[in-house]
Parts: structure tokens; sequence; C-alpha cells
């Protein structure tokens, strides 16, 4: 069964950085490229922000203006996202996401 852990959220204001984790267990990790979604406040769908294939290409929306980093460490079954100059518009749930299965997600705050 495969299972997706996500944490590193937190409240921060505006300008910090976070790094975000995804554990992913199942041994389907390293076979499989890993997402990173988010939901806003009062939003129904989430947001696709960012791809990382199995070999560790990166592949970014290109609303996100280069403030977001995917990576991705297949000896620890783990999928990273950088994020920098954080915005109060970056509050919401992230969430990692492989081969359709989703986390629990972890909650962005950003006060400005």
């Amino acid at each position: 069964q495969v299972q997706l852990v996500e944490s590193g959220g937190g409240l921060v204001q505006a300008g910090d950085s976070l790094s975000l984790s995804c554990v992913v267990s199942g041994n389907i990790f390293s076979d499989n490229a890993v997402y990173w979604y988010r939901r806003a406040p009062g939003e129904q769908q989430r947001e696709w922000l960012a791809t990382v294939t199995t070999d560790g290409r990166p592949n970014y929306s290109k609303t996100l203006k280069g403030r977001f980093t995917i990576s991705r460490d297949n000896a620890k079954n783990t999928v990273y996202l950088q994020i920098n100059s954080l915005k109060s518009e970056d509050t919401a749930v992230y969430y990692c996401n492989i081969r359709q299965c989703w986390g629990q997600g972890t909650q962005v705050t950003v006060s400005s």
C-alpha cells in the first residue's frame, strides 16, 4: 500500500523560505514521477506546482516564477519542495502525489 507523508509546513513571515518534504512508502518511489500540488483557502481544486521525473528532471508551473525548487532523493524515498521568498498568496495546504495517491498535506501559512 502506498503512503505519502508530507512535512515541513508551518507559520512563516513573508520573505522567509521553507523546505517541504514528502516521504513515500510502498516500493514505488524510484520508478515514478512525483508531483507537488497545493490548495489555497477557499479553493476546491488543487493547483499543480511541480513534477520531478524518476531521474530528477524538474518541471514547473509557469505561474511560479522561479521561487520553487523540486528535488528527490531516491535513497530516502523522499521528494522535496523548496520555496523561497514566501508570499501571503503561498498560504495553502501542500500535497505530494505519486501514481494518483495523495498524502494528507502540510499547511503553510504566510503572514505579511
